[in-house]
């Protein structure tokens, strides 16, 4: 039996404005966000095919698409921290690891992102905090 068990969400492309840039900045035409949810063992290895028994991460993603189109963020911390705040509201996830990144970073090319581990520690702390 696995000790640990993952939903990963890899290259997203999200609607979003994130920035101020001045005549001759590189502006960036995508922002991909990389989310890997811990979860446990008991929401993958499931003795029937029952969506009550998983983990529904569609309502997730289309709180992700809200977040992302519901305002202008001058940087990407933010919209990950509102990110980490909506993923701290589904009980089932343990843990996170997230990667927001925009391309490109220079002369057409590039990525750049910031990634924030969040441990299960940490998320029991954000949701004493929601509380």
């Amino acid at each position: 039996m696995p000790s640990q068990s993952f939903v990963e969400l890899k290259d997203l492309q999200i609607a979003v404005r994130i920035g101020t840039y001045g005549p001759g900045d590189v502006v960036p035409d995508a922002h991909l966000l990389d989310l890997t949810l811990t979860i446990g063992p008991h929401l993958v290895i499931i003795p029937r095919d029952d969506m009550a028994l998983v983990l529904d991460y569609d309502p997730l993603i289309r709180q992700i698409d809200v977040l992302s189109r519901a305002s202008h963020y001058e940087t990407q911390e933010r919209l990950m921290t509102c990110i980490v705040e909506a993923c701290a509201e589904y009980p089932q996830i343990e843990a996170l690891d997230i990667c927001l990144r925009k391309r490109p970073v220079l002369s057409g090319t590039g990525t750049l992102g910031v990634r924030l581990i969040v441990d299960a520690e940490g998320m029991a702390a954000l949701r004493v905090a929601a509380a």
